[in-house]
């Protein structure tokens, strides 16, 4: 009976051996490497050679890897929120049975499935001095035209809006599938009662998708502090790095100066941010649910 057990139990097991193949190849072996590298001089070439957290050390104290964490903080800590806020908007408007309301979900969706070559091509030709759409509007007002792309503070912002501009239907549809999953009997309920539409909005639809919320919030937090498409392609890191992400540090100093031992503790120092942002996020979540409780 005992073997029997045994046996039934190893073979159970056996259903999860093709996830956690894939899962130790794709996850667990390429964090582990890359931790062994960053303790390590190594070059595009080979030769490693342990040097433990000097190259740690070399990386916080560079003050373009500084700069390139304060453009990141910055560009997530505006980025997320509009996302989170527009997408939560967007839902509101557009949770509804009507023709217009299904056109209007796909075509803000439809930004999502282009290709970051396809998005920063489309804002390059916005931004465009002298010739672009923003540059005509100005014209057109008679104000001094700004070169997005090429003035700092700016340049930022540029990729900030491009960025919002594709991300923001997943947070839509996210909180449309949560939205549509409310029961109606909660409206009905504050309709019998004459509750005002903030009151609705404030007292069960948010809520009712608080985990929702959550959800979407990590996922853009995720996302976005690993920026490395838009900024290379729109601003190039410029004018004078002020649109340098982390991950375009790490990708100049690995691919371009050859020096992966640095690149490897560069991109550890940015999981360490997104882990411990994630999970910041996570327990003032959870902080919040248990004060309102």
């Amino acid at each position: 009976m005992a073997e029997s057990y045994r046996r039934s139990r190893w073979s159970n097991g056996l259903f999860v051996v093709p996830y956690l193949s894939v899962f130790l190849t794709l996850l667990v072996f390429p964090l582990g490497w890359g931790i062994w590298l960053s303790l390590n001089k190594v070059d595009l070439f080979g030769g490693e050679r342990f040097i433990g957290l000097k190259n740690y050390a070399r990386v916080l104290n560079d003050p373009i890897f500084a700069q390139a964490v304060k453009n990141t903080v910055i560009f997530v800590g505006v980025s997320v929120p509009t996302l989170v806020m527009l997408g939560l908007f967007l839902a509101l408007a557009l949770n509804k049975t009507t023709k217009g309301s299904s056109f209007l979900r796909g075509l803000f969706f439809a930004s999502s499935i282009l290709s970051v070559t396809i998005v920063t091509l489309i804002w390059r030709i916005v931004f465009i001095p002298n010739d672009g759409l923003m540059a005509l509007i100005f014209e057109y007002f008679g104000w001094q035209p700004i070169g997005f792309l090429s003035t700092t503070g700016w340049s930022l912002f540029s990729v900030g809006v491009a960025t919002v501009w594709w991300c923001i239907g997943l947070p839509m549809m996210l909180f449309l599938a949560a939205l549509q999953q409310i029961p109606k009997d909660l409206y009905e309920a504050a309709a019998l009662d004459n509750a005002s539409r903030w009151r609705v909005l404030t007292r069960i639809t948010l809520p009712s998708i608080k985990s929702t919320i959550m959800l979407v919030a990590v996922i853009q937090v995720v996302m976005q502090f690993q920026l490395f498409g838009q900024a290379q392609l729109m601003t190039n890191g410029g004018p004078a790095g002020s649109s340098r992400p982390i991950v375009m540090y790490i990708y100049e100093v690995g691919f371009l100066r050859w020096d992966i031992g640095m690149g490897a503790a560069a991109s550890q120092i940015l999981f360490l941010i997104i882990l411990c942002a994630a999970m910041l996020q996570y327990w003032i979540s959870t902080r919040k649910e248990e004060v309102d409780a």
